[in-house]
């Protein structure tokens, strides 16, 4: 044992049993003392924690609605090593990269911007996602001010989305700090789907560039065009009609077999781009492969399908005991059925105008037939059924190579499913390549290393069947530009575009 754990001494309140007998109290997560908030007009709100490209389009698209929004920087692992400084332990990783990416933020506001800490306090907010489950999320908040009260910012507010007051600092704030109305929602929504297009497209692309960093130059100037459409008030459609002649551009040579790999897994984890799961995407590619991350709109879809499934038990509930007919569900239903379809209008609409052809939105109701058998729909804690489902379609029809499950080490929910339930999957679908993977801030060489071996077996399977095909003799021009996207039974780019032409 080191000379510092030897040193650790029992706190001199340890056995104090004076509490016994006294009063209780409420106990309520308010600032020591009265701090005076700036208001509406004047308050700057942060966020972040999604893609690079989303992070930047939903700062222009709030920006547009005249809300004073900044995206932070991408967390990396000082941001995480931040985070466990001031954190408790035992927490998971989104947590410690988040609340130590948002410290950092500010800690920089004060110590090399020179603000004063009663400033920062009262003229920023922090947006988050807010909400119960399975896991540490319901108590992701309280961490949060917990680490910044550590850190020096006591009385720093936090926002989430679920609650209608918004605020969770302060019972005292009277001020409804930020409007979460339909209009909030639905630019931001916006902003999401555009972003996921986009990313969709690069992942397509990136591994077949000629020149080096070719597609990553041709989807800022994307961003661009976009970011400038909310903030004037432009065409969205227009914008991404433009960039069509933008990724058109990129010199690509599609013809190369590379494994198709499906990422998913806890959302967080799997959806970040940075040292939260150790650049994963960046990793897969510079490896050989072709990433299929998960969009952040079918985590909307899922939610929107579980506020659905609830709905329908309570009116099931409801219809055991009501002696009369009750319409007080018919607006909600209405109002789930409008937020489906206008999503998926969206998403199509976005998706057509860049050239994106063959994605679709996942069908939900698909989805949760395949994983009933396997995971029950009842519980909706994390990803639920989805990634069980993923899994079986991405065997059945035949979409990746490889699909791997990444979450923070000890996600309760998605440990459960990938480390229990799809062992089942994989004996009943021996043909399926699956890997799952824990990240915990460190450890990046044994996380690349399984990786790796997983991938050699997702390759030599892309090398094959591209080297069954018949090749034609000469090959159209039209199959290295990114609009052609044949749909057949093929996985791997290569192969499915060599079975799309005449032998």
């Amino acid at each position: 044992m080191s000379l510092s754990c030897n040193s650790i001494k029992m706190t001199d309140r340890n056995g104090d049993l004076s509490f016994i007998n006294q009063k209780a109290k409420q106990w309520r997560d308010v600032p020591n003392e009265e701090i005076v908030y700036l208001p509406k007009n004047e308050t700057i709100f942060l966020s972040g924690g999604l893609t690079l490209l989303q992070d930047k389009l939903v700062e222009a698209a709030l920006n547009s609605m005249n809300i004073h929004f900044i995206a932070l920087p991408n967390p990396d692992f000082k941001s995480f090593q931040t985070g466990k400084a001031f954190g408790n332990r035992g927490q998971c990783n989104p947590t410690y990269f988040t609340v130590g990416n948002l410290v950092k933020y500010l800690q920089n506001l004060r110590d090399e911007e020179g603000f004063s800490t009663r400033e920062i306090v009262s003229k920023y907010v922090y947006i988050t996602a807010g909400g119960c489950g399975p896991c540490r999320f319901g108590m992701y908040i309280t961490e949060y001010k917990k680490a910044l009260r550590d850190a020096g910012f006591e009385g720093f507010r936090i926002t989430a989305f679920e609650h209608d007051k918004g605020i969770f600092q302060g019972d005292e704030i009277e001020e409804q700090i930020l409007d979460f109305t339909p209009s909030f929602f639905v630019t931001l929504i916006k902003s999401v789907i555009i972003g996921d297009i986009i990313n969709i497209l690069g992942y397509k692309m990136r591994p077949y560039e000629i020149e080096n960093g070719s597609t990553d130059e041709a989807l800022e100037a994307c961003k661009n065009l976009v970011t400038e459409a909310f903030l004037k008030h432009k065409s969205l459609l227009k914008a991404l009609w433009q960039c069509r002649t933008l990724l058109s551009a990129v010199k690509l040579n599609r013809l190369q077999p590379k494994a198709k790999v499906m990422v998913m897994g806890e959302f967080w984890a799997a959806m970040t781009e940075g040292d939260g799961n150790y650049n994963l995407h960046r990793f897969l590619e510079a490896e050989g492969a072709e990433c299929i991350p998960q969009p952040i709109v079918n985590r909307l879809m899922l939610s929107i399908w579980e506020a659905e499934q609830d709905l329908n038990k309570a009116e099931i509930l409801a219809s055991d005991t009501a002696k009369s007919i009750d319409f007080s569900s018919v607006k909600k239903r209405l109002l789930i059925r409008a937020g489906k379809t206008a999503v998926k209008t969206h998403f199509s609409l976005y998706a057509k105008a860049i050239g994106l052809h063959d994605y679709e939105i996942p069908h939900m109701e698909k989805l949760a037939e395949i994983g009933k058998a396997y995971y029950t729909l009842d519980c909706d804690g994390g990803e639920g059924h989805l990634e069980v489902a993923h899994l079986i379609e991405s065997v059945k029809e035949k979409l990746s190579h490889l699909t791997i499950s990444v979450k923070p080490f000890g996600c309760m929910p998605s440990s459960a499913v990938s480390d229990g339930i799809q062992s089942l999957v994989t004996s009943r679908y021996p043909e399926a390549n699956f890997l799952s993977i824990e990240t915990s801030g460190e450890g990046a060489a044994n996380f690349y290393s399984r990786v790796q071996m997983a991938l050699f077996k997702a390759k030599q399977s892309a090398k094959e069947e591209f080297e069954t095909l018949d090749k034609p003799e000469h090959t159209p021009e039209k199959v290295h530009n990114y609009l052609y996207q044949p749909k057949n039974e093929q996985i791997g780019t290569a192969a499915k575009l060599i079975a799309s032409l005449p032998a």
